[in-house]
């Protein structure tokens, strides 16, 4: 038999092509093309399109069209009865239908980024459902850690991870850092990180490397980006400087790159954030 659906597969588009092969017709030719052309390519092919509006294989309520065929073919193995409920929840972004759902999205939009041709996107996925049903079939009692001492290892050695973290003293450089840069904070936050190596007597290859590590996870050019993003706001809500003036007063090169960046931290131009603020000044007034 010959099935047809719509390219670019991602989830129940490479599922169903698994099951028709496994378990339907292990002869089955699978073709990807346009929607646009799925019905047209369908009646030239001789071909039963899936996986589309308004033909038999297809969603129907809160199903997908894995289960479409499960029931159609009456295929009641309990492994293809718990990779429904998988596939389900991965399709439709429902992933508290089963835990495994939100990894085989995941897995899958990966395939699907690495492998353009449809066909060979298809044959690595047939390797990936081949794994999920050996494992819903024989595995899904067995656990990654077997012998139940080595749980009692692994939370033993994890608070002692945790409480050793919380034993650590933070550096004297830190301290000094964070008092250099509030000195500067005013000043266009004009910090490098080599001038600061040098007044703090660090090494600019260790401080940058530690760095993260005191400051919120970010780099030292995140964090200064971030400190800047922040006195941009407060002079935003406090005072009537045009854009290009705080751009200036908060350190950017210009107006575009303080909108880039701002654009980037906070989902909004800051022309859009100003006049925001100005709604809510309005309406208080």
């Amino acid at each position: 038999m010959r099935w047809i659906t719509r390219e670019r597969p991602k989830i129940d588009r490479l599922a169903c092509p698994w099951l028709i092969k496994r378990f339907i017709d292990p002869e089955a030719e699978i073709f990807y093309v346009p929607l646009r052309d799925v019905i047209r390519r369908a009646e030239e092919l001789n071909a039963t399109p899936f996986d589309i509006p308004d033909v038999e294989f297809t969603h129907y309520q809160d199903k997908c069209t894995f289960d479409c065929f499960l029931e159609k073919y009456k295929l009641d193995d309990p492994a293809l009865l718990t990779m429904a409920l998988i596939v389900r929840g991965a399709d439709t972004d429902a992933h508290h239908l089963a835990s495994q759902a939100s990894g085989l999205w995941a897995i899958s939009a990966g395939l699907a980024f690495n492998y353009k041709d449809d066909k060979e996107l298809l044959e690595q996925a047939e390797v990936i459902y081949d794994a999920l049903y050996s494992w819903a079939r024989h595995l899904q009692d067995i656990k990654h850690t077997q012998n139940p001492t080595d749980h009692i290892l692994l939370e033993v050695y994890n608070k002692y991870l945790r409480h050793k973290k919380s034993e650590k003293k933070t550096p004297e450089w830190v301290n000094e850092f964070k008092e250099l840069i509030q000195d500067q904070i005013d000043l266009n936050l004009s910090l490098s990180l080599k001038e600061i190596s040098g007044e703090l007597k660090v090494h600019p290859a260790y401080l940058s490397r530690e760095f993260s590590r005191h400051f919120d996870d970010l780099s030292f050019g995140d964090y200064i980006r971030k400190l800047r993003i922040e006195k941009a706001l407060k002079l935003m809500e406090e005072t009537d400087y045009s854009l290009s003036e705080i751009a200036y007063l908060t350190g950017f090169s210009d107006q575009s790159h303080f909108t880039r960046i701002f654009r980037k931290q906070l989902g909004q131009s800051p022309s859009m954030h100003k006049r925001t603020l100005k709604g809510k000044k309005n309406t208080k007034g």
